[in-house]
């Protein structure tokens, strides 16, 4: 399996209805080095002030990004280039992150490179350590600053540390 650390930053709560205005992607293996980004225009005209804040972008700046299909097939693109194997996709809360990047892979492209599961990672460092109230964040070494690509990182670098840790093999099928 080849492993991509994914994050988004949306305009509100659920694709369709709002948008995935920025996504981040990373490998993970060591070095970091296979990354994708992209910001996106939004696909309709509801969002949520608060949310959008969190991006950092005003809805303004918004309308100017790139077109959703057009990042949507980079994306695939960039996915099918950088996996050796099937890719996995994980995210710090695949619950949301995920929703957005299978609607959007679905409603643009009609499939989704990920196919049809995701992987949570505070979950997997909750289950390796057997207390649901112990969170990963501490290993990550890029901070969480609501930048796509940015956070991708710094979940990627902390899944490597988890690996490491507990000397899990990743490639495994």
């Amino acid at each position: 399996m080849c492993w991509i650390s994914i994050d988004i930053e949306a305009d509100g709560l659920i694709p369709s209805k709002y948008s995935m205005i920025s996504l981040g992607a990373v490998v993970v293996e060591e070095g970091l080095t296979k990354s994708f980004y992209a910001k996106l225009k939004p696909i309709s005209d509801h969002y949520q002030p608060q949310a959008l804040a969190i991006s950092g972008f005003s809805r303004e700046e918004t309308l100017g990004f790139d077109d959703p299909k057009e990042v949507m097939l980079r994306f695939k693109e960039w996915i099918e280039a950088n996996s050796q194997s099937k890719p996995y996709f994980i995210s710090d809360n695949n619950g949301f992150d995920w929703q957005f990047i299978n609607w959007y892979f679905i409603y643009f492209l009609g499939e989704n490179p990920f196919g049809y599961s995701s992987t949570n990672l505070r979950s997997l460092y909750q289950g390796l350590n057997r207390d649901m109230h112990v969170h990963f964040k501490h290993l990550r070494k890029t901070a969480h600053t609501h930048n796509a690509l940015d956070d991708a990182i710094g979940n990627a670098q902390a899944l490597l540390e988890i690996v490491k840790r507990y000397n899990i093999n990743l490639a495994k099928h």
